[in-house]
Order: structure tokens, then sequence, then C-alpha cells
């Protein structure tokens, strides 16, 4: 049963791993390890979300400490609930991606500071498992609600600099993006595919990142006129973009966009994961911001941008940071960025990618190995010792005319490489070589 409690968040598949007597000992745990006393909870459209919410609640009253509920919502507004409602704590109910038989919790403290299997998920843990909690006190917490929803619009409006109207096309995969995109209401118009809010997910895996996700909202592209197109994942904390022909757009290259928009109003840090594009740098140098390179994770990159007060941050996976939303994930800002970005151009997004696409990347490649990954690591620091290798997460190494990360899984005997090269056929060769020794 400990296997739901991951490195980033508390997820397995609802009444066989993730339970609802352990949704309650997570709620008394959740309390007993943060001293927390008010705590927002959030959820998605699972049908089992609402179970959960309430032996989860139950588990934090009962440990003195009171729930406002915010009802059905994407996890970034579960972010912003935590840090305007004066909260010392947040659950969001959610196992974003997966597949309809998942759920989870994602937890933070104030300020919408996330608990990570370092921080904090470990312990819970050991606490509901063991039921070493404290005592209960006398005095059980409350139960009130809140919405969110028009305070979070409003913030999320005071980014807007639009300078001709946007329309654009959604996929919301039946996900939690139906209530993010409200914010967006009065700012930019769009075209929905699948709008009807269902947790069962019937017509396609919410995860942006898999391209044959994005096939639907390819072909509405094609046939309408829009600038670009949009697709959330399931919990509405990432999102994925195609351009106004219906081309994928790299998401370390949606960073680079973003951070345009980001510091033409102020400057400062901008953090990018290890994985992105050398071009990602060189436009927040040009853009007038402190370039700064993250490890990949959330919980990493976030405690980073506290310690460098950084105004953005974009992760190759489609989280996408602001300063702005508590330092946390905000696809409605993601998107109005993007849109104020093509709004005062005169080209299209196409036109506006295509200088940044002056690199050749690999993409990230996953490899299950039979033997320690270490030892993978190991041979790698040693053939390449005549480039400037850092290790900020796994091995990386920078060269003239290309580079490459190799990084291994926190859970599985998996290596995860990415090579990006100043031509194609050095990125393959590099490619190639790293992979026969990942995989030989």
């Amino acid at each position: 049963m400990g296997g739901i409690f991951k490195a980033y968040d508390i997820r397995g598949i609802y009444s066989k791993d993730l339970t609802d007597e352990l949704a309650y000992k997570i709620g008394r745990a959740f309390v007993t390890f943060t001293g927390c006393t008010k705590v927002v909870i959030a959820r998605d459209i699972r049908p089992h979300s609402e179970p959960l919410f309430a032996n989860l609640a139950k588990g934090i009253m009962e440990q003195g400490a009171d729930v406002v509920d915010i009802g059905f919502g994407s996890t970034p507004m579960s972010y912003f609930a935590n840090g305007t409602l004066g909260a010392d704590g947040s659950v969001m109910i959610t196992a974003s991606h997966n597949t309809a038989e998942w759920n989870g919790f994602k937890l933070c403290r104030a300020n919408a500071v996330p608990i990570s299997g370092a921080t904090g998920i470990m312990d819970i843990e050991k606490i509901a498992m063991t039921g070493a909690f404290a005592p209960k006190p006398s005095k059980p917490g409350t139960l009130t609600t809140a919405d969110v929803s028009e305070a979070y619009a409003k913030h999320v409006a005071t980014f807007a600099r639009l300078a001709k109207p946007i329309h654009v096309a959604i996929d919301f995969a039946n996900g939690m993006g139906i209530w993010e995109v409200k914010t967006l209401k009065g700012l930019i118009t769009w075209d929905g595919l699948f709008e009807d809010p269902d947790g069962r997910f019937p017509n396609h895996e919410a995860n942006p990142l898999h391209h044959a996700t994005l096939a639907d909202l390819q072909a509405k592209v094609r046939a309408g006129r829009y600038a670009f197109g949009v697709a959330y994942d399931g919990d509405a904390d990432r999102a994925g973009f195609v351009d106004e022909k219906g081309e994928i757009i790299p998401m370390d290259l949606i960073t680079a966009l973003i951070a345009q928009d980001v510091l033409a109003t102020r400057k400062g840090a901008i953090f990018y994961d290890l994985r992105s594009s050398w071009v990602v740098k060189e436009v927040i140098e040009a853009a007038g911001g402190k370039p700064m390179m993250s490890r990949v994770g959330h919980a990493f990159i976030k405690q980073q941008m506290r310690e460098n007060d950084a105004l953005f941050a974009g992760e190759l996976s489609g989280h996408y940071y602001f300063k702005d939303n508590f330092t946390a994930e905000s696809s409605a800002m993601a998107i109005l960025s993007l849109a104020n970005i093509v709004s005062k151009s005169d080209k299209p997004l196409s036109e506006l990618i295509a200088p940044l696409r002056k690199y050749f990347a690999s993409g990230e490649i996953n490899t299950h190995v039979s033997r320690d990954p270490k030892t993978i690591l190991d041979e790698i620091r040693a053939k390449y010792t005549d480039g400037r290798m850092f290790e900020l997460d796994g091995v990386s190494v920078e060269y003239a005319d290309w580079w490459f990360n190799v990084r291994c899984s926190n859970t599985e005997p998996l290596v995860r490489l990415n090579v990006e090269a100043k031509t194609k056929v050095v990125m393959e060769a590099k490619r190639d070589e790293l992979l026969a020794i990942i995989r030989k």
C-alpha cells in the first residue's frame, strides 16, 4: 500500500490502493504532521473524488483543523485559494492525467508550498500507516465552503495586455480545464472540444505530453481559423499548445515565449528546466531577464524560484509557474501570456516560433534498463570528461555544438536521455552513441 506515497503526491487506484478509510487516516496524519489549522480542499470530477473528500475532511476536522471546501476546481485554483483564503494547508484531490480508476492528493503548506516525498509525504505515510496521530482535540474543526472562481478570474485578468481579439481552440479532455478556462471569459474567445465534465475521460487520455492525444485538437485548428490551440491535462495544471496550422509546439519553446511576455513589464530571474533547448536561455537573455537552470520536478522548481525571487519558470512537461500565482502553476496565465504575444504581433504564432526552432532535439528518450542505472551514469561520466559537466539533476555535459542530460528515475529502473545539437546529423549520432551505452 505504501506504493501510493510518491515523490510529488499521493496517487493510486481507488478502492484498491487508495481507500476511503486511508483517506481518513491521511487527513489525520496531514494535520498531525503539519500542525495546520485551516485546510483548503478542492477536487476534480472523478466519481470517487466525492467520497475521498468526505473521508479526508472528516480526518482533518477530527484532528482539530478547519476545512474550507472550494468544491470542483483546477489544481491552479487550489493553489490560488490556499494563498488567498488565509489557509496554512491545502489538498487537491486528483490523479492528474491518470486514467479514471486512479485518484490521489496533492498536498501543500501555507502559500501553496508543495509537500514532496523529501519534505513530508513519507512522514505522513508513516503516521497514517502506524496510527501515530496526535491526540484528538476536544473541539473538532469546522467545515465551510468558499468559491474562489471570481477572485481567481480577476487575478488572472490583471495580466491581460491584448492588442487585438484572440480566438483559440481548446481541448478540455472532459477535465478540470473546464473550470480553469472560465477565468479567461471576456479576455479571449474559444471553441471547445470535449467540454462536458466527465471524470471517466471517455474521449482520450488527458495528457498533452502524449502527441496522440493532440490529434483532435490539431484537426479542429486546421479546419478553422484560430490563433492557436490549447490542450489541458486532467487537473489543468499543465497545457500543451499547437500553432495556427495545428503543428505541435515543443513546451520549452512555449516557456521562451511566455518569458518574453513576463519580461516585457519587469525584469528578473526566469527558470527553465535543464532539458530545455539552448534557445530558451538565449531568448530570456535577449529580453533582459536572468536565465536560471532548474532541476526537473515542481517541488524543486518552486523552491528554487522562491530562493531566487524568480518571476516565472517553465518545465518541458507543460507546467508553467508564476511568481504571481504563489510561485505555482496557472495554465490560464500561460494561455493569456501566449495570447498577449500573438495579439501584439503582425505575425502568426508559427512565424513567431520559427526562429526558435534553430537546434535539433531528441526529445526525452526513456529506457528500461536491466543493470544498475548508477553504473550507467558512472560510465557516462568517465567517457565525456572533455565537455563542461554538471550534476544538477543526473549528468549533463555541454560542448560547443551539442549537449546532453542523462537522469535516473526515482521510482523505477529507468534512464532518461535528452540530446540537443546545432545540426541534425550531430544530434542523431550523439543520441545513438549515448543510447548504446545506456542499453548495452
